[in-house]
């Protein structure tokens, strides 16, 4: 009878491990709800690179209300974040910008993009290589767009080497799995990324670690 209660407990403990497992990965799997815009704040979706970068920038620029992780520019529907990995999707990692226009402007956000990655580099930021990694400005309207275009000519003129990040006007945002969004703040003690290559931005830009 032991023996079978101790089998009977094992085989318990093995179907819980499972559980927590397959839920782990359903979680890991989820994808984040997409916030609703406040009334009378605006927003702007940007790809600079890895969104993990983009999203840790922007969190800290004052009058920013919100920042999400998603992809955005290709052309498969509800894209997960293996999908865009193969370079096959034409989505760009991007990170939704929500701000507030009595505190900020487009014209200040657009700034801190352009000195927060590389926008001469064709589908690069660093080490991270591909078309996901695009630079790019995804405008909403054609006010927005006038203002990104002017933003990129001023731009260019601080840098030696001609900028080809792309504007074009926003398609559909897919809001990118849970365990993307905040991921500096969560993960900024366990992920060597965070500390080799995300940590070292924020301190050139001039922001909190």
């Amino acid at each position: 009878m032991k023996s079978v209660y101790i089998t009977l407990v094992l085989a318990s403990l093995f179907a819980a491990g499972c559980a927590a497992d397959d839920a782990k990965t359903n979680k890991m799997n989820m994808t984040a709800t997409t916030s609703k815009i406040p009334e009378n704040a605006e927003y702007v979706t940007l790809g600079a690179g890895c969104f993990w970068c983009t999203e840790a920038v922007f969190q800290q620029i004052p009058g920013v209300l919100s920042v999400t992780s998603g992809y955005m520019g290709g052309a498969t529907k509800n894209p997960t974040y293996d999908d865009i990995c193969t370079g096959q999707t034409g989505h760009a990692e991007v990170s939704r910008v929500v701000f507030d226009p009595k505190k900020t402007s487009l014209e200040k956000i657009l700034a801190v993009f352009w000195e927060a990655h590389d926008p001469t580099s064709l589908n690069r930021q660093g080490a991270d290589s591909g078309t996901q990694y695009r630079s790019a400005i995804f405008y909403n309207t054609e006010a927005q767009h006038e203002i990104a275009e002017k933003s990129k000519a001023e731009a260019g003129k601080k840098f030696s080497r001609p900028i080809v990040t792309e504007i074009t006007k926003a398609g559909e945002f897919y809001p990118a799995e849970d365990y993307h969004q905040n991921y500096y703040r969560l993960n900024k003690n366990s992920n060597p990324y965070c500390s080799m290559v995300i940590a070292p931005k924020l301190k050139k830009l001039g922001l909190k670690n």
